[in-house]
């Protein structure tokens, strides 16, 4: 799922990605990790909200492999550049 196909919906909704990762040790395996960048916190949010109801990811939530592998987003950081950040 991560590597085929969700990755393809970020990119077609312009999430602009810093990073995507599969975390590989943890207590909360499996764990995907997604860096992206927005201008604001409602950007983001609408931005999710057109990845929750994409037509694609609609599709592929179902399929029976991806099945009870989907965990609710447990951690959600909102990082800010500072004065010395290339943004």
């Amino acid at each position: 799922m991560f590597n085929e196909g969700e990755m393809d919906i970020f990119t077609k909704l312009d999430f602009n990605p810093v990073f995507y990762g599969e975390v590989i040790a943890g207590a909360n395996m499996p764990n995907l990790m997604y860096m992206t960048t927005f201008t604001n916190r409602a950007f983001r949010d609408a931005h999710w909200k057109a990845f929750g109801t994409d037509p694609d990811w609609d599709r592929m939530k179902v399929m029976p492999e991806y099945q009870n592998i989907m965990n609710k987003n447990d951690q959600r950081l909102l990082l800010h550049p500072t004065e010395y950040s290339d943004f």
